[in-house]
């Protein structure tokens, strides 16, 4: 299990527009994911990403018709 208990995932803005990049900051869950690794989310609960100790993220859905988009970059944060 990975030692990292908050994560920073950006995701790419809007195509096609000069949106900027979002940043969502997620957390360690109790929860384990479909591939046996941590399961982080956000202060919502909406964004739900398993992170493997190697930084490869799975995101998860949290409710139904959701698609979600893969962040480009997952950043380890320090210790709160």
């Amino acid at each position: 299990m990975s030692d990292e208990k908050r994560y920073a995932l950006t995701f790419p803005g809007t195509p096609g527009t000069q949106a900027p990049q979002d940043v969502v900051i997620v957390s360690w869950t109790s929860a384990t994911g479909p591939g046996g690794h941590p399961v982080y989310e956000d202060a919502s609960g909406i964004v739900r990403a398993e992170i493997s100790d190697s930084g490869e993220v799975r995101m998860l859905a949290s409710g139904g018709h959701q698609s979600p988009h893969l962040p480009v970059h997952a950043e380890p944060l320090p210790q709160a």
